[in-house]
């Protein structure tokens, strides 16, 4: 099996940077704390959440917000939690590319927003429904069925963590980020969960973490509807890139210029 056949997509890997600034880890983490309401309110935005970035920074200061709703509430809260938490993991070297540190986030990422949170579809009390992702006008794209105890969904997780061993780190982590958008591991929050998978694969490596913009949202849903429908993620891989914060630095080097 190749890298793409365990992943169950492709890309055109001459299009992906390995010229990535790195940091030492104290100073990647700062960042990430530094502006945690901005990756809070991009990820919010990302999910259709309403609350402004003013709110968010309220809200986060420990000041309720009057108006809003308790869910959208709770969702900005998780966003938050779990940002700590991946913090707390990556300075304590706990960060890992494994399904234990996956399940725990996603378990935070959605925990009373999902039908059930922290385990893979199968694994839970539910052992039949398979969610969907709606495309628009594009229909809905469907992933694999949710079976007693997820046998397949973790021999699809096991095989495609071993064969990601094969990339470079920026590589990696936009790499399981698409992987886990496109398998539907959880019942819900697989893109926020991944997300902060990816992050935590590049903070581990000393590289900034990467937030989609607010103002970018719409792209990025766009991209990942063509992602879906065509299992190409060159497009993708390039968006991600472009988001990151030393985005102009890896366009100057040429993307592939250097190695990690």
């Amino acid at each position: 099996m190749t890298l793409f056949d365990d992943l169950g997509f492709r890309w055109d890997r001459s299009e992906v940077p390995t010229s990535i600034p790195v940091h030492s880890m104290d100073r990647v983490c700062f960042r990430l704390h530094k502006m945690l309401p901005e990756f809070v309110w991009d990820a919010s935005v990302l999910e259709g959440n309403p609350f402004t970035f003013p709110e968010v920074k309220t809200l986060l200061d420990g000041v309720t917000v009057g108006g809003r709703k308790i869910s959208d509430q709770e969702q900005i809260l998780n966003l938050a939690e779990t940002s700590k938490r991946l913090l707390a993991m990556v300075r304590s070297n706990e960060f890992s590319l494994s399904k234990s540190v996956f399940t725990e986030l996603n378990g935070m990422v959605v925990r009373k927003e999902a039908l059930e949170w922290g385990v893979f579809r199968g694994e839970g009390h539910e052992q039949h429904y398979t969610p969907d992702v709606g495309l628009g006008e594009h229909g809905r794209y469907t992933p694999l069925p949710t079976l007693p105890s997820a046998p397949e969904l973790n021999r699809v997780f096991r095989e495609g963590v071993a064969a990601l061993h094969e990339c470079k780190p920026f590589e990696r982590a936009a790499a399981f980020f698409l992987f886990g958008a496109l398998q539907q591991f959880f019942f819900d929050g697989n893109k926020r969960t991944s997300r902060f998978m990816m992050n935590g694969i590049l903070m581990s490596h000393g590289m900034d973490a990467i937030s989609v913009p607010a103002a970018k949202a719409q792209e990025f849903n766009e991209k990942m509807v063509h992602f879906y429908l065509s299992k190409d993620a060159t497009e993708m891989m390039i968006f991600l890139a472009g988001c990151h914060p030393a985005a102009e630095a890896i366009q100057q080097f040429g993307g592939r210029s250097q190695s990690l």
